[in-house]
């Protein structure tokens, strides 16, 4: 028996939600008001159909991946599970439009409050749908097949993948930029401090990459999910097929991403050359690569991850990349942004300690 993702991945989507409803964690005060008093107010004047939909729709996927966990403990019953889901997100929504009413750029709202719980009633009762319906069955037969008993954690990295994308990156797949934003925020934590004239300071500005190492960071952006999703398969021709897959979501979620940011007419601004020639390199190696046993995997996807954090933190932000920002960070985008930015950030991260905690285990037979 394996372990189902839904548990892992309704966490992560939680903390999600948090981060978003809480963004940009700057200016907390305290103005008086009781922070339940929003559920009194009366209802808002000024909304639109954006903000009713992304409510609705942003805590589906909670109520959905909760609900299914519940289901797939085989502990309680269906109805149990609908509940238990959508208290969860009635919960959060509740707890997150609270803590807002201390932020100066949020403004609670109960109607808010309710789309959210709706959205996670909707979801729960998308779950059972698709365990009436047998889709969980089949999804259960095919992960049996496809995949191996511990890839839970593969799995979920894998679905959060796209998500991640959705988010500007300096190189197109280049997952993981942070170390100037890391180094500028601790120089300024210590500012003014006896620290500061310890703290190093970097001497030599930032290059931009030359485009043979765009390239390279593009094909290895590309591979490391590829290498994750070998790791926890066997049958070659599954995993050609995974290759397959994830190299038309890299296309797809990229080119979805330019849209967003610049318009629809500007869906393939990022497909330039050296992105073509990652892609290509990319196509190229997963040949190779879904003959290597699992363990190979593995230890592949850890230098791939190293080699690409290396490179592409040696990467300067240029003004046309914090153009794109901007455009993320204001109107609309600012429900977004905080979502996909961290998983932009952090994904190569998790995936480096998932396969460095895979190598360093014990061989077993199934590695071969």
């Amino acid at each position: 028996m394996h372990k189902s993702s839904a548990g892992p991945l309704a966490l992560a989507y939680a903390l999600l939600i948090v981060y978003a409803s809480l963004y940009p964690f700057v200016g907390w005060r305290d103005q008086g008001v009781e922070p339940w008093a929003y559920l009194g107010a009366p209802w808002p004047r000024y909304w639109t159909w954006f903000d009713v939909g992304t409510n609705l729709v942003g805590y589906a996927p909670l109520g959905f991946f909760a609900a299914l966990a519940v289901l797939r403990s085989r502990l309680t019953s269906a109805a149990t599970a609908i509940v238990w889901a959508t208290l969860m997100g009635a919960a959060l929504a509740l707890l997150m439009e609270g803590l807002q009413s201390y932020l100066p750029q949020r403004v609670p709202s109960n109607v808010d409050a309710a789309l959210n719980t709706s959205g996670a009633l909707c979801g729960a009762l998308a779950a059972w749908g698709c365990e009436r319906l047998g889709l969980l069955g089949h999804w259960s037969r095919f992960r049996s097949r496809w995949f191996d008993r511990d890839a839970r954690g593969a799995l979920v990295l894998l679905a959060l993948w796209p998500a991640a994308l959705l988010f500007p990156a300096p190189v197109p797949l280049g997952l993981g930029h942070v170390m100037q934003r890391l180094e500028d925020a601790a120089a300024a934590l210590v500012e003014d401090t006896p620290l500061a004239m310890w703290w190093p300071m970097r001497e030599v500005e930032l290059q931009p990459l030359l485009p043979i190492t765009e390239a390279l960071c593009v094909a290895l952006g590309a591979l490391a999910p590829i290498l994750l999703a070998c790791a926890v398969m066997g049958a070659v021709s599954r995993r050609a097929l995974a290759a397959l897959v994830v190299l038309v979501i890299g296309l797809g979620v990229s080119s979805l991403s330019s849209a967003l940011t610049y318009g629809p007419t500007h869906v393939l601004a990022w497909w330039g050359a050296t992105a073509q020639l990652g892609f290509v390199a990319a196509a190229g190696a997963a040949a190779v690569l879904v003959w290597l046993p699992r363990r190979a995997c593995w230890a592949l996807l850890l230098l791939a991850l190293t080699l690409s954090l290396a490179l592409l933190n040696q990467a300067p932000e240029g003004p046309y990349f914090a153009l794109t920002l901007q455009v993320w960070e204001q109107g609309r985008f600012i429900r977004f942004h905080g979502l996909a930015r961290w998983l932009g950030w952090v994904w190569p991260y998790l995936a480096l300690g998932l396969a460095l905690w895979c190598v360093s285990r014990p061989v077993r037979r199934s590695d071969n």
